[in-house]
């Protein structure tokens, strides 16, 4: 039997960056994953803005220096809204592109090749079969390439997919949404490119999604409106996706050689609680919903950048009390708004004559900056705000910081290149700085304390923030030194004594 203090069950990218970041803090790690080796399939491609911000702060993603004549300047993308153009997503341009084209096989790669460099165990080929969460550890039993394996951890965190095996031995609660729409996807070669709508197609009897290649293999998609598939489970098959192409387009679409072909729908599922006891669920283990603006993928990463740094914490004894509830209201409600976000654009790209008029205001109000950058933002969950722990700090707890050029002791550098030890961050940055780096100075074993002076005026004399950049407390409108320290108690448990 293997011992192990985080058991992490799937190896796709979210249970692969949870690996990772775990290994970096020193957490005995490991991996099980069924595949016996990374599947190049034709799944999700893009990273979002908040998803690429949060990677670059753990040195998953470059980022240029930010530097003060990028302050108040802006990135931005061209994307889509239900299908329809005229979506722009933006970023600041102190953070990387807001949209980013990268597989999920490559992120899986990566990840996995940075989790065994640090020291997690990864294994390949290893199917569980059965857990069992006691009061202490979780008992996980898993059939690999040499037959039965058991394996005890503190922790596990099902990171298993919409099928989790997880989820479903734990009997985890949900909501769901019964699928309407069938839709078959295809890695494919058109043999007459030219026969196929580029892009977002709608027609009077459905979808299609075409990325034409015309030197190569395309990936092709369709929707059918008419209902789910009677038989979900039920292989695609190339005839099929032909026959549904031509169905939608109303001609004939010549394909061959398939690469790959699946099937999915938009059947969504969301867990009630992301933790249950020992038990931690991410990515689609607890969550899914349609496929739609590329939100389910990113939506798991910020799911393993949230979880991986409390637990961590937890393990070596520097989190305050109930940290790990954290995971659970902070997460779920983002993913609960991608499920009714994706389950709008649906009601939008319905084929239906009668909704012409609603996708035409929505075209209308696209239109308008302000909506345009909620949507977007909302879209690259850039809107994202947690909830306030302390009731020490402001307004401030629980959003996002932008990247900050600063000027330290040591020179020029960063906030994003300050937050790369994986460690939280004291900010101290103004004329009261020095009386919050004395509060904050007992939990310097877990705290790192920058004096900085910042390229423009701040409203805070200091600011704490977390691993994953989100603000955990700032001194605004007279904060007082004393909620600092009940602050860094609520999230880093007790000060360590001076000796």
């Amino acid at each position: 039997m293997k011992h192990t203090q985080v058991l992490v069950v799937g190896g796709g990218p979210v249970g692969m960056l949870v690996a990772a970041e775990l290994g970096h803090h020193g957490v005995r790690t490991v991996v099980l994953e069924a595949e016996p080796r990374t599947v190049d399939r034709p799944k999700a491609g893009t990273l979002h803005a908040r998803t690429a911000q949060g990677l670059a702060r753990r040195g998953h993603l470059p980022v240029p220096v930010a530097t003060e004549d990028l302050l108040g300047r802006g990135r931005a993308e061209g994307f889509h809204f239900a299908g329809a153009p005229g979506l722009v997503i933006t970023a600041p341009a102190t953070e990387p592109r807001p949209v980013l084209g990268r597989s999920q096989a490559a992120l899986e790669r990566d990840f996995e090749l940075r989790a065994r460099e640090r020291g997690v165990d990864v294994l390949r080929g290893h199917r569980v079969t059965d857990i069992v969460q006691g009061p202490d550890s979780v008992h996980v039993s898993a059939q690999g390439p040499d037959g039965e394996r058991r394996f005890t951890a503190e922790y596990v965190v099902g990171a298993d997919g919409a099928r989790s095996t997880v989820r479903e031995r734990l009997g985890f609660p949900a909501d769901t949404h019964p699928a309407t729409v069938s839709a078959g996807l295809g890695l494919v070669r058109l043999t007459d490119p030219d026969s196929v709508p580029y892009g977002w197609h709608r027609t009077p009897r459905g979808w299609t999604i075409a990325g034409v290649d015309p030197y190569g293999h395309s990936r092709f998609i369709t929707i059918d409106f008419r209902g789910p598939h009677p038989d979900r489970h039920s292989p695609l098959t190339l005839d099929e996706l032909r026959q549904e192409a031509e169905r939608i387009i109303g001609h004939r679409v010549p394909m061959a050689d398939p690469r790959h072909l699946s099937r999915f729908s938009d059947f969504a599922r969301l867990v009630r609680d992301y933790r249950q006891g020992r038990v931690f669920l991410a990515g689609d283990a607890a969550h899914i919903h349609f496929a739609v603006g590329g939100q389910g993928l990113n939506l798991g990463l910020q799911d393993a950048l949230n979880l991986s740094w409390k637990l961590a914490h937890t393990l070596a004894g520097t989190a305050g009390k109930d940290l790990l509830d954290t995971y659970d209201a902070e997460r779920r409600p983002a993913g609960r708004r991608v499920i009714d976000n994706t389950r709008a654009q649906l009601a939008l790209m319905r084929p239906d004559p009668g909704l012409d008029p609603l996708r035409d205001l929505v075209a209308e109000l696209l239109g308008i900056d302000a909506v345009n950058t909620r949507l977007g933002h909302m879209i690259s969950a850039q809107e994202t705000v947690y909830p306030a722990r302390t009731g020490h700090g402001s307004r401030w707890e629980g959003r996002f910081l932008p990247n900050l050029p600063l000027t330290t002791a040591a020179g020029p550098t960063d906030l994003t290149r300050l937050l790369l030890p994986g460690r939280p961050v004291l900010l101290l940055l103004g004329e009261a700085g020095p009386v919050h780096g004395e509060q904050g100075a007992a939990w310097a074993h877990v705290v790192r304390t920058v004096s900085a002076a910042p390229a423009r005026p701040l409203p805070w004399d200091a600011v704490l923030v977390r691993p994953d950049g989100y603000i955990a407390w700032a001194s605004d409108g007279g904060s007082l030194a004393g909620s600092l320290a009940g602050a860094l108690g609520d999230w880093f448990g007790e000060p360590r004594r001076r000796t």
